[in-house]
């Protein structure tokens, strides 16, 4: 008899519990319901297809309807690119009313596909939709000023001032080129002037001396250090143009970072380095001063012998550390960093510290070093 009154009991209890869970099922249900999107766009995605640059933005305007129970506003819409620019109105939509959202997209150098989101919260906060537009721009023809954006004087156009190479091996050429083009009806000269200051020695030019009306071409600029005397470090150069005999005081600017072939490092002998900050932080210093210095540190986590080929140094820096300095696997060494406060005026100044070494897969580390120079 007692046995059976427990059982009793512990069925009641069993179905008190299948009532609470059956009531908390139909609560989260109930939730739900009230958290189902109430502004729904059909279609909530627009597809432009081909859009001519030439033709400028486009525009498709959305058509939502309030489907829930209760009145909603807009209160922002939202996206990741200035060229999507969305209209709306903060006005009250009704249950079963429509609203209208018009998105425009700027195509404007902006050639090749797109693919744009756009989010819409209403004045809870809440996302209740999310729009996409996408399609393909047909770029338009550029004319030649936007071609050849620098006017170099005579008519003659060019496409930049600067070749950036990035690593300049020993014993390999590398090769870039200046673009222009001689919109004048008549032939001119040209001439390149190095800058004695700003000149490595090692840069080779092939340009042509006289170019006729409406020609196009290049001019081929490259560097070759000799395999047998390699160059670490910045390798810059200057080139002043000379049109006709005159010069506009354009100059075209050539640099590169001087480093070892990683190529000729094997695998099994590949150093790695790692510095302890990328940043040197001195804080506030007084211009008539002492010169303070902070550290950091120089880390081999490679196989073989790390060896800091260049050290550099910007304005106001200095450090005692110099080429040659090898650091073992599994060694660091400690650099020390000092800062000439009146190498400069009052205020904010960032520096830098470059180093290059022997590191096939990251020669070059260049640490910025800040201060706050007070009086």
């Amino acid at each position: 008899m007692y046995l059976c009154k427990g059982t009793e009991r512990r069925n009641m209890n069993r179905k008190t519990i299948i009532t609470l869970i059956v009531c908390a099922l139909a609560a989260t249900g109930v939730a739900a319901q009230e958290e189902r999107p109430e502004l729904v766009f059909e279609p909530a995605v627009w597809d432009f297809g081909s859009v001519r640059e030439a033709d400028g933005p486009v525009r498709h305007t959305f058509t939502g309807v309030n489907r829930g129970d209760r009145p909603l506003v807009i209160l922002d819409v939202t996206t990741t690119c200035g060229c999507t620019v969305p209209r709306f109105s903060k006005r009250p939509v009704l249950p079963g009313d429509r609203t209208e959202i018009t998105v425009s997209y700027d195509p404007t150098n902006r050639p090749g596909t797109f693919d744009k989101e756009l989010w819409v919260y209403s004045s809870d906060r809440k996302r209740i939709a999310t729009l996409t537009i996408r399609g393909e721009v047909v770029p338009r023809a550029k004319s030649v000023e936007e071609l050849y954006p620098v006017d170099a004087g005579g008519g003659l156009r060019l496409n930049t001032t600067l070749c950036a190479f990035t690593y300049i091996y020993p014993g390999v050429r590398m090769q870039s080129s200046v673009g222009y083009v001689n919109t004048s009806d008549r032939t001119v000269s040209l001439e390149l002037r190095p800058d004695p200051a700003i000149r490595s020695g090692l840069l080779r030019i092939d340009a042509p001396e006289r170019i006729a009306p409406g020609a196009r071409g290049a001019i081929n600029i490259s560097y070759l250090v000799p395999a047998g005397a390699p160059r670490y470090g910045t390798l810059r150069d200057a080139l002043e143009l000379f049109v006709d005999g005159r010069s506009r005081g354009t100059t075209i600017v050539v640099h590169g970072i001087g480093a070892d072939n990683p190529s000729d490092m094997p695998e099994e002998k590949a150093p790695r380095s790692e510095v302890s900050t990328n940043v040197v932080k001195f804080g506030p210093v007084k211009h008539g001063g002492p010169r303070p210095s902070q550290s950091l540190t120089l880390s081999n986590t490679g196989r073989g012998d790390l060896i800091v080929r260049a050290v550099e140094c910007g304005e106001g820096l200095s450090t005692p550390l110099e080429p040659g300095l090898a650091v073992p696997p599994g060694g660091s060494a400690r650099i020390e960093v000092r800062l000439d406060p009146s190498a400069d005026g009052y205020g904010a100044r960032s520096s830098f510290l470059l180093l290059v070494t022997n590191d096939p897969l990251r020669p070059m580390r260049r640490i910025r070093a800040t201060a706050v120079i007070e009086e």
